[in-house]
């Protein structure tokens, strides 16, 4: 079974791009499971508030999904450090549109998974 960090953008890409998150990674992936910092659920929380309730994140469909899981003890307080952190322990891949962090983590060979244009996920293996 992969596991799979969800970062906070790439949940809000997800969203925006209305895609059935579980059919999708079943069909890149096969047999998969979600995790979230805690951090990034607050960075969620944060985002849902500010949005209208037409845009609203589906946070408690996303909680019901995912594993909610602590960050490690020396990946500091931003949640981009955690995830690296987290999933170069871990060897899972990162749902994430963020520019910076999928460059970080391409660095360290961790795959990512994107919100393509054609509103799809895609796993990407270079920048």
């Amino acid at each position: 079974m992969q596991r799979v960090i969800v970062d906070a953008c790439g949940w809000v890409a997800v969203i925006d791009a209305a895609i059935n998150i579980d059919d999708a990674l079943l069909q890149l992936l096969g047999p998969f499971q979600l995790l979230l910092l805690s951090d990034v659920e607050k960075e969620l929380i944060e985002i849902n508030s500010k949005r209208s309730k037409k845009k609203s994140l589906l946070l408690q469909l996303l909680k019901s999904k995912t594993i909610i899981v602590e960050a490690p003890d020396d990946s500091g307080n931003h949640p981009d450090d955690q995830i690296l952190l987290l999933a170069k322990n871990e060897g899972t891949h990162v749902l994430t549109v963020d520019t910076e962090l999928k460059r970080r983590l391409f660095d360290f060979g961790i795959p990512i998974i994107e919100v393509a244009k054609n509103k799809r996920l895609r796993l990407i293996d270079s920048l």
